[in-house]
């Protein structure tokens, strides 16, 4: 194990603020990370595990031991005549896996195209896009405790998953480090297209009878038009949840603003479109010194080159402020915060 000091976040994280840590390392195997966590260095040393740095902004340096997963590999471990169970392992991008499922015409993640991030970050949030999460395909997680490096495995219903959010995130927070994912996909998919947004883009191009490749496609023809490249704009896609209400609640507050843009949410709640309420506010596009509101989603907050993570999180709790006076509803940060 090597331990590197005083390591830039800047390009290992999508915001690329300029943060650094005290030390850096990674592992790529379940051993490794049983040797590190393990370690003299880091045994009773703060530390964070970190995948592909999309969905954590860092307010300041990190004065701990970051831990980056690098565990590579796809493989099939088992099928039968509708389903095939495939295995992808924590550290592969979570973009190049869907890439691999669709290739083989192995439907179920499609929608779930151009995600940033990494395989071994999507259950702690439940990642999710365009009316699929990835709790509709997940079959079984493999994490291993950082207390006791017993590997165990989660099923679906021991994930506890719910609107960006799982196990790993509540009650398990911080207890476990997920090593592999294991997805049920279909051999005869059938395609997803009740998301407005992406039927339209299908239309537009001229697609009637669309297969996995066309939706994972105009998905990706989506995404890429509405959201920064991170490479090119820091930035951690939607910084904000959907807000959910009741209907009730929901009914009151339709009666003030009529075109609030809402979507039907589980039994007797809606989900209202946090970008549209941040629009309202006048956020959109909005610039202070090199943090800033994207100017095509409202829902994405940009750094424009050398803001720091403290003025971003300060610009996103103006944001909040702002949203829970005109409309009296209270946004979540969806990215997490260190």
């Amino acid at each position: 194990m090597k331990l590197q000091e005083h390591y830039p976040l800047k390009d290992i994280t999508t915001f690329h603020a300029k943060v650094f840590a005290k030390q850096y390392t990674e592992f790529t195997s379940a051993d490794e990370l049983k040797e590190i966590l393990s370690s003299s260095q880091v045994k009773g040393t703060p530390y964070m595990i970190l995948g592909g740095g999309s969905n954590v902004l860092f307010t300041g340096d990190y004065t701990g031991v970051i831990i980056r997963n690098a565990i590579k590999g796809i493989e099939v471990v088992k099928e039968d005549t509708d389903h095939v169970y495939i295995k992808a392992n924590g550290g592969e991008k979570w973009h190049d896996f869907v890439l691999y499922c669709v290739s083989h015409n192995y439907g179920g993640v499609e929608n779930l195209s151009l995600i940033p991030g990494t395989v071994g970050a999507g259950p702690i949030q439940n990642i999710g896009a365009y009316g699929v999460e990835l709790k509709d395909t997940l079959y079984e997680v493999q994490a291993m405790n950082v207390h006791t490096f017993e590997v165990k495995k989660f099923s679906n219903a021991d994930c506890k998953f719910g609107y960006r959010e799982s196990i790993f995130k509540g009650e398990e927070k911080g207890k476990y480090v997920i090593l592999a994912v294991t997805l049920k996909l279909n051999k005869h998919p059938k395609v997803n297209v009740s998301y407005g947004t992406v039927s339209k883009e299908l239309e537009a191009m001229g697609i009637t009878h669309p297969t996995i490749a066309d939706v994972s496609k105009a998905v990706i023809n989506i995404r890429s038009s509405k959201l920064p490249d991170p490479a090119k704009l820091g930035n951690a896609g939607s910084f904000f949840k959907n807000p959910v209400m009741t209907n009730a609640d929901f009914e009151k507050l339709k009666a003030k603003f009529p075109d609030v843009v809402s979507f039907q949410a589980h039994e007797g709640h809606t989900k209202l479109a946090a970008g549209w309420l941040i629009e309202q506010c006048g956020w959109k596009g909005k610039r202070i010194g090199d943090a800033g509101v994207h100017k095509d989603q409202a829902l994405v907050l940009v750094n424009y080159g050398d803001a720091t993570g403290k003025e971003i999180y300060d610009l996103s709790t103006k944001v909040i402020e702002s949203v829970k006076e005109k409309f009296g509803v209270q946004l979540e940060r969806e990215v997490n915060m260190i």
